[in-house]
């Protein structure tokens, strides 16, 4: 039997990431991460470039050495190529034309959306995969769409946001409330002991399968300023509360549209995807589906946040399909579907 090992490397935004793969099952995905952000409020493109460049080399040989697999093994390379940060998809994009021409192994680009719902076709002991077709909910710092997956490699988008991700909302719900970035992660864990129902927030509803986050960060934004103006201390105060009742709208409004796709293609196959699947109250709420008669499945977290495992099984797919890129394709911070 011809095995089919893919190195995956990711570079879209703020973490460096390498990652084999083999007939579909992970040896290794090794992620550096940026602290480097945290003081800024948020990922400067800029430094987010020049510490791509610095942990690509090492990123890429300790996958190698962890999944104990030399480059002469490989049979491609799949990179993400959008989208992204331009600046830093063009190092994961140079370094892996660069490896391409030097192996004489073909290139395989990456749609960085796409790969995050094919996370979940990464095969593991004891672990179904999903039937198809199957419905994923994705969502992350800077997307929110519902897809329906006819086929690994055919995806629609049935709806998104047309303005605000729902990332985005929970950052900056927290950078309002004073949290250090990244604040969506904190927003969970202060929300861990708060009641949901003290507050109330603007769940939008727009027409379609569409989502609107916009006008919950403002109505954050007014609601502090507010009470600030009454209390000083109110959001110390009520930390708890206000971070659950945010929470409780952002997943609120994810859910019902998400329900409303699923009555709408009779899809029972259903899953999240992207850094905010991690949130602990959203993956709740999707495995509950389970009581409808769903079958759903919740990423582990390691491949919740960009990471090259998603690039690799990506290029798994397209490697069987002989569908290989070419070294002059120019990455692009935007990509059609």
């Amino acid at each position: 039997m011809q095995h089919i090992t893919i190195l995956g490397i990711e570079s879209s935004c703020d973490e460096t990431s390498a990652s084999v793969i083999r007939d579909g099952r992970v040896l290794s995905n090794f992620i550096a991460n940026q602290s480097i952000h945290e003081k800024y409020g948020g990922v400067v493109p800029e430094l987010a470039s020049r510490a791509h460049q610095s942990n690509i080399v090492p990123v890429v040989k300790m996958a190698l050495e962890q999944a104990r697999v030399n480059l002469d093994e490989i049979d491609a390379i799949a990179y993400t190529a959008g989208p992204g940060l331009i600046g830093a998809l063009m190092v994961g994009s140079s370094f892996a034309k660069g490896l391409s021409i030097s192996l004489n192994k073909p290139l395989i680009e990456a749609h960085h959306m796409k790969a995050h719902v094919l996370a979940h076709f990464i095969k593991e002991e004891n672990k179904p995969m999903p039937t198809l077709p199957f419905l994923c909910l994705t969502v992350s710092g800077g997307h929110t769409q519902i897809v329906l997956v006819e086929q690994p490699l055919d995806q629609k988008v049935i709806g998104t946001t047309v303005d605000d991700a729902a990332g985005e909302a929970f950052d900056k719900a927290a950078k309002i409330l004073g949290l250090p970035y990244p604040g969506g992660p904190l927003i969970d864990k202060y929300a861990e002991g708060g009641d949901p129902q003290r507050f109330s927030f603007p769940i939008s509803d727009i027409p379609d399968l569409d989502f609107s986050f916009s006008g919950l960060k403002t109505a954050v934004l007014y609601f502090v300023r507010d009470h600030v103006k009454v209390n000083p201390n109110f959001v110390s105060e009520n930390l708890n509360d206000i971070c659950a009742s945010v929470q409780h709208t952002i997943v609120e409004t994810l859910m019902r549209k998400f329900e409303k796709a699923m009555d709408e293609t009779g899809v029972k196959s259903v899953g999240i995807a992207g850094g905010v699947s991690a949130n602990s109250l959203l993956r709740k709420r999707m495995l509950a589906l389970c009581d409808k008669g769903c079958e759903v499945f919740v990423p582990k977290f390691e491949f919740c946040t960009d990471n090259a495992a998603m690039i690799a099984i990506y290029g798994h797919y397209m490697y069987e399909e002989q569908r290989f890129g070419r070294l002059n394709t120019a990455p692009k911070a935007r990509m059609e579907y």
